[in-house]
């Protein structure tokens, strides 16, 4: 069963309160709404390492409004002259000197980007300039480009099938956080919560081109966002164009989304063809082959297999429960094809910290913890979890929940921000889960 959620926006506040506030110090900011890292220390003549060092701030993409930093000792305002600034080159990107040289980020950039505009790699760029974690960079950093880079063209490369596709997994990074949204708006409390990812589903039809994601990519990025690309078809369908659907990843990697979800629920027929259920159909069809094709046009680009739909229902037909279907992802090498193993937990009543009492029943997938055990352990851990749906629901406020969403009923708006927030807090402490959407943020219909 499709479970669609609605969010309040008050309730969403809450996930920012897993973040453990630094200690105070004489020299000192308060962080307020539109603050970065970045900004920060351009602000104050210093580093992002030095900020992040002298706060044992674990996410440099997560910093909170009233949150206090300590400022390192020698900080100081920057000049108001104009020679520290960034100047926009002429194809949208930042400040590039001749000759390997060096090249300032401007917002919107990766380091994916950034290799294919100069012909160069990913893995020259963060070898000469030291980076540990290739997808943390920041606007007004500048990076030293290896000798020989040209200014190559301003968008990723289309890639073939003669690219050197690196092992999956190795896209590392801390805990991070967002929201699945249905527009924008109100970017202030998505920001004040601690999102720095929204996530957009597009269902993907054949013979569709991929610039009807552009925009939402690029609107995403200007809003200072990373954005999760989620793309699973029509509902019910009846076949599905594997190599149409390949090619149609392939072109969205050119547009550079920070993430992109391979289908998703393909354990029911909502999702899949009825009776041509399979997880080895899946990897082998469309996991692996999307796979390399979104890696060879972007290799910074995070690969999350498809969330399979939380059930114990399983008829071998018309849906598989999702452990069953988890086990046949692991035996046909789903983990050789994916940075992250997405899962979605979206009909929670309960707080992720209990294992009993949900109103559905005792099934493991009503309950917060034994679903990240299950998904987690069937792949013996060998991959970090993306939780591209995490939703609570509450209908305080409205006129009644629909029946197929009774469960809810005894579930206040309190409850579903205090949940949401416990939630956050267990998956950043795990250290299992690289990705967490909040499912979702300002839909206004079930």
């Amino acid at each position: 069963m499709k479970r669609w959620f609605l969010i309040l926006m008050a309730a969403v506040v809450t996930v920012a309160l897993f973040v453990v506030a630094p200690a105070y110090a004489a020299t000192s900011y308060t962080v307020q709404p539109g603050d970065t890292l970045s900004g920060l220390a351009r602000q104050f003549g210093t580093t992002v390492n030095e900020i992040v060092a002298a706060n044992n701030i674990t996410n440099p993409n997560f910093i909170v409004v009233g949150q206090v930093l300590t400022i390192p000792d020698g900080a100081t305002n920057p000049p108001s002259g104009g020679g520290g600034g960034t100047t926009s080159g002429g194809g949208g990107g930042g400040t590039t000197s001749g000759g390997g040289g060096t090249y300032t980020v401007v917002p919107g950039d990766t380091l994916g980007s950034i290799a294919a505009r100069h012909g160069t790699t990913v893995a020259a760029i963060a070898q000469l300039n030291g980076i540990a974690n290739v997808n943390l960079i920041y606007v007004g950093q500048v990076l030293q480009l290896p000798s020989g880079s040209t200014g190559g063209s301003s968008g990723g490369t289309s890639g073939g099938g003669g690219g050197t596709v690196p092992p999956p997994g190795g896209l590392g990074g801390g805990f991070e956080i967002g929201g699945q949204i249905a527009g924008y708006g109100h970017e202030d409390q998505m920001n004040y919560a601690g999102f720095t990812w929204v996530k957009v589903q597009h269902k993907w039809t054949a013979g569709q081109s991929a610039d009807v994601v552009a925009g939402a990519i690029q609107e995403a990025h200007n809003k200072g966002f990373k954005v999760l690309i989620s793309i699973p078809g029509n509902p019910y369908p009846s076949s599905i164009d594997f190599g149409a659907y390949v090619e149609f990843l392939r072109g969205v990697a050119g547009y550079g989304p920070d993430a992109i979800e391979v289908w998703n629920e393909m354990n029911i027929d909502f999702e899949w063809p009825a009776g041509q259920i399979s997880p080895s159909s899946y990897v082998n069809n469309m996991l692996a082959p999307a796979y390399n094709a979104i890696k060879s046009v972007n290799t910074n680009i995070l690969v999350v297999s498809g969330a399979p739909a939380p059930t114990g229902f399983d008829n071998d037909h018309n849906a598989w429960a999702d452990n069953r279907y988890l086990a046949g992802m692991a035996a046909a090498g789903a983990a050789n094809y994916a940075d992250c193993i997405g899962v979605h937990h979206n009909a929670g009543a309960t707080s992720p910290y209990q294992a009993t009492g949900h109103p559905g029943g005792s099934h493991y997938s009503w309950y917060y913890q034994p679903t990240v055990d299950l998904y987690y352990n069937s792949f013996g851990g060998a991959r970090k979890l993306c939780i591209t749906e995490l939703g609570y629901l509450s209908g305080d406020g409205y006129p009644g929940l629909p029946a197929n969403f009774g469960w809810a009923a005894g579930t206040s708006v309190a409850e579903h921000a205090q949940w949401l927030g416990e939630a956050a807090t267990l998956a950043n402490a795990s250290g299992r889960v690289r990705l967490l959407i909040v499912f979702n943020f300002n839909f206004t219909f079930y």
